[in-house]
């Protein structure tokens, strides 16, 4: 009975459909059907601060979806992910404080409204390649953030803008787990978009003009179109991703969403897994934790034999930051697939023990 949740030897997929399910074995299908269900018992058994740390992962992985979307979906190279995410967040705000919307519909809402800013940018950015593509996703990068700072009446200016709680017809989510099932929900029902798109005559269009362009286009593929509805896909999940922040933070300000923010997701893209759903995900959880574990171990060697010996002192608290990119470079030498590719050759080792080779 358990040789039925495996693979055969062989490829016996003989139909489309077989060969662009989600789930290519019952078991994997299985196991993500339990990870959801041991998640929506997590806010009964974890304390806050790990409820925390989950519903940042959740909105930080919906955000990083999006760019994985763009840059190892479709090959191209985003650098100002961090502007959408906060274009997002003060949408969201504004509509559901300032127009009365309800937060419910706010949140995707938001999404498509920073869609069709990703869109006007992406025009032009769909005629670059390299470098100039890189620049041109900083300028909008900064173009944004000084958007952010002069646009008062949207932002708040240097006064941080007030979002509402999440509400749905008169009913009102407060606290860490309550609002854990709405990153959830978001997160879940992200993933399983993309994953169908991916499997769709769009998607596959895409990947298609990451693996080479020209025969992308000489296949009759729109170029311009894809790129540009790349970037527009990738700013619509990171302003509901920055929707679900700015509810949770209940204020947003715009010193959140700089270039520094850019460069995170771009971290979790590479190290989870250019051109994977999963390594997304994966990605965000090693990201996110990092600095809680870089914290932990600053803590332990603050006043220890090994911090007098090296005569740390006071650059100690320094290790959390130097860690990020010091983990981007080591991934970049040593793993440039990324942990869904590790994930994938132990799995590989697995199936084919003892003749691994």
């Amino acid at each position: 009975m358990a040789m039925q949740s495996l693979i055969p030897a062989g490829d016996f997929r003989s139909r489309y459909a077989a060969d662009t399910t989600i789930f290519p074995t019952a078991t994997s299908r299985n196991l993500a059907f339990l990870a959801v269900v041991v998640l929506c018992g997590a806010p009964f058994v974890l304390t806050q601060y790990w409820l925390s740390l989950l519903i940042q992962i959740g909105y930080m992985a919906i955000a990083a979806l999006g760019l994985n979307l763009l840059v190892g979906f479709t090959g191209q190279i985003s650098i100002g992910h961090a502007a959408f995410f906060g274009f997002g967040a003060f949408t969201s705000a504004y509509v559901s404080s300032k127009l009365g919307v309800p937060v419910f519909f706010a949140i995707p809402l938001a999404g498509v409204v920073t869609a069709l800013v990703g869109l006007v940018f992406g025009l032009p950015a769909a005629r670059l390649k390299g470098l100039y593509l890189a620049i041109a996703t900083l300028a909008a990068q900064y173009i944004l953030l000084d958007f952010f700072a002069r646009a008062e009446w949207f932002t708040g200016g240097v006064v941080p803008a007030t979002a509402a709680p999440f509400s749905l017809f008169g009913w009102v989510i407060r606290g860490d787990r309550n609002y854990f099932y709405v990153v959830l929900a978001y997160l879940v029902l992200s993933y399983l978009l993309v994953t169908n798109l991916l499997r769709s005559r769009d998607g596959r269009a895409l990947v298609a003009i990451r693996d080479h362009y020209l025969s992308a286009e000489m296949m009759g593929i729109n170029l311009t179109k894809y790129r540009t509805l790349a970037f527009g896909l990738a700013a619509l999940f990171a302003g509901v991703a920055g929707a679900l922040y700015a509810h949770y933070q209940e204020v947003v300000s715009n010193e959140g969403f700089g270039i520094d923010r850019s460069i995170l997701f771009l971290a979790i893209v590479i190290i989870g897994g250019l051109g994977s759903v999963m390594g997304t995900l994966m990605g965000t959880v090693f990201m996110v934790l990092l600095p809680e574990a870089m914290e932990w171990l600053t803590s332990a060697v603050s006043g220890s034999a090994l911090d007098r010996a090296l005569d740390l002192g006071t650059n100690i608290s320094f290790l959390r930051e130097i860690a990020i990119g010091l983990v981007i470079v080591l991934f970049l030498l040593f793993e440039p697939d990324g942990l869904a590719h590790r994930w994938r050759q132990i799995k590989a080792y697995w199936k084919l023990y003892p003749f691994s080779y």
